[in-house]
């Protein structure tokens, strides 16, 4: 089977088989990695942490932005951006700027809140109310936690 030209290929994922070895696939990671960090590098310092180079297709580089203010600044420096992609070999033509929201990173679980000497002694008069060996020493350990 004849592979299909750009322009006859769906568009969206596809299926990590149809897409070349998976060194293939590293190498091109490398590659827009690489590229990433020279475009971005000569972006202003603030702008250039929110956004990425998303990928590389021809004449046209995908950019992701963090926001719409974002992806404004970002259309304000095309110009330099596609000027820098040509010097160093990538044939950009169009820029192509798509918002996708940075996620959290993930937060620290909350500190445990120590545990009262009330609730202490709450613990340890139940602990003497149960008749369950293990469930009294899981509340005798509980107890155990409280702050002096």
């Amino acid at each position: 089977m004849q592979s299909s030209s750009p322009s006859q290929r769906p568009h969206g994922p596809r299926n990590i088989t149809d897409c070349g070895s998976l060194g293939a696939l590293l190498d091109r990671s490398k590659i827009l990695q690489d590229l990433d960090r020279q475009l971005r590098q000569r972006l202003p310092p603030t702008l250039a942490e929110q956004v990425r180079l998303g990928n590389v297709r021809g004449e046209r580089i995908v950019f992701v932005a963090s926001s719409a203010t974002w992806a404004s600044r970002l259309r304000m420096e095309q110009t330099t951006i596609l000027r820098l992609a040509r010097t160093l070999g990538v044939p950009a033509r169009m820029l192509t700027i798509k918002i996708v929201p940075l996620t959290a990173p993930p937060q620290e679980p909350a500190a445990a809140a120590a545990l009262s000497a009330t609730a202490a002694h709450h613990l340890r008069v139940a602990a003497g109310a149960l008749s369950d060996p293990e469930l009294r020493e899981q509340f005798l350990a509980l107890a155990s936690l409280a702050g002096s």
